[in-house]
């Protein structure tokens, strides 16, 4: 699968988050700030407390120019703006969620802050040292070419400047059928293990490389949005249709009979350029 596809028929979508806070909101969609937004729109494992783990891995202050890869809907790039203070370049591939990162972005009011700009991980389209920090989350799993994306992040990142970010993990026991269909159904490729991640970051010319599995952290949170996804099955299949909906809802089963199996796994990296 394309990686386009899986996200334009992902159930986190602008209209589910801009949904869930009219509900929270009796309707009012009027003078929204970052923080009404922050229950629904961090799309990653762990919510607000993983973005600031990362922020401080990262060392950003609010003096930091911060690079935010495959950033999705944005959330966590506006939850750093408003709570760390900095300025933040959201990258995101997608159309659709580069649109909804914007929009959303707009309506709190911190487009001033948080710049959202269409791009390829890959290929940064950013010029040497005009970043101080790099997060990311969840996302690499998606990139064939992993070297690129970190030697592109070392490239952007400032003498001194850190990469912090989260990925899924293989383990030895995730076998290549098994590899095979997350590819498939969720365009994850070339899943590395804590050792390889390690060893790709020295490669693309990192020091003070530090990696930790956060397996244990991430457990209870994939049964926990299984299930959110399963409530949600209503909606979901009226956006997608029924088909796509049951399919994700198999895709999402597997995916976590995987974790509570211990073939796969999360790891949170961290590196100084």
């Amino acid at each position: 699968m394309r990686v386009d596809d899986f996200y334009d028929r992902h159930p986190i979508n602008p209209h589910q988050v801009l949904a869930a806070v009219a509900r929270r909101r009796g309707g009012d969609l009027a003078r929204l700030s970052a923080d009404d937004l922050f229950e629904f729109d961090q799309d990653h494992y762990g919510g607000l407390a993983a973005v600031d783990a990362l922020a401080r891995r990262a060392a950003i202050t609010a003096a930091s120019r911060v690079l935010d890869v495959c950033a999705g809907l944005a959330g966590p790039a506006r939850f750093l703006t408003s709570r760390r203070g900095c300025g933040v370049v959201a990258l995101e591939r997608n159309a659709g969620r580069a649109a909804g990162a914007a929009r959303l972005t707009r309506l709190v009011g911190l487009e001033g802050r948080v710049r959202i700009v269409r791009g390829d991980a890959s290929a940064l389209p950013f010029r040497e040292g005009s970043f101080d920090a790099c997060v990311s989350q969840e996302a690499f799993q998606h990139i064939a070419d992993k070297l690129a994306v970190l030697a592109g992040c070392r490239r952007v990142l400032a003498p001194g400047g850190r990469l912090a970010f989260t990925d899924w993990i293989a383990r030895a026991r995730l076998g290549e059928r098994e590899r095979a269909r997350l590819a498939e159904w969720m365009a994850a490729t070339t899943l590395q293990s804590i050792d390889s991640y390690r060893a790709l970051l020295g490669r693309a010319g990192f020091v003070r490389v530090e990696a930790e599995d956060v397996s244990d952290e991430w457990r209870p949170i994939v049964r926990a949005r299984l299930q959110m996804f399963r409530a949600m099955r209503r909606e979901t299949a009226a956006r997608v249709g029924e088909a796509r909906s049951h399919d994700y809802d198999q895709l999402h089963a597997f995916f976590v009979g995987l974790v509570e199996d211990g073939k796969l796994g999360g790891g949170r990296f961290s590196g100084s350029a």
